[in-house]
């Protein structure tokens, strides 16, 4: 059986792995093994964090829509109970941007 040497493909491996962990502190961006571990853990922490993110933002969301309706004597749940049972179709997203901008158009929502 004939020898295979990988220098060229491994060499390749391990660049692109140290270009990944450029910005990282200490060995983790120079040795090779410690910055693969790193690279794992950094891939893990991302596909957590994009989950994590758009939790933290429909509790932003919902804490603006309960702050700001409660000027008008209404509180989060309510608002939402009213708008299915008007079948006015608006996420959490949509209404607390419509909050941040005018409050005269939500005031018109609450009326219908």
């Amino acid at each position: 059986m004939t020898r295979i040497k990988r220098g060229f493909v491994a060499k390749k491996r391990r660049k692109k792995i140290l270009k990944l962990n450029k910005s990282f502190r200490g060995s983790h961006s120079r040795l090779f093994t410690t910055a693969n571990q790193q690279n794992m853990k950094s891939l893990r922490y991302s596909y957590f964090d994009r989950r994590k993110k758009k939790r933290n933002f429909k509790s932003l969301w919902i804490k603006r829509i309960n702050s700001t309706t409660k000027k008008f004597g209404i509180n989060y749940s309510q608002i939402i109970n009213k708008l299915k049972i008007k079948k006015i179709i608006l996420n959490k997203k949509i209404i607390s941007e419509i909050l941040l901008k005018d409050e005269k158009i939500f005031q018109k929502l609450l009326e219908v």
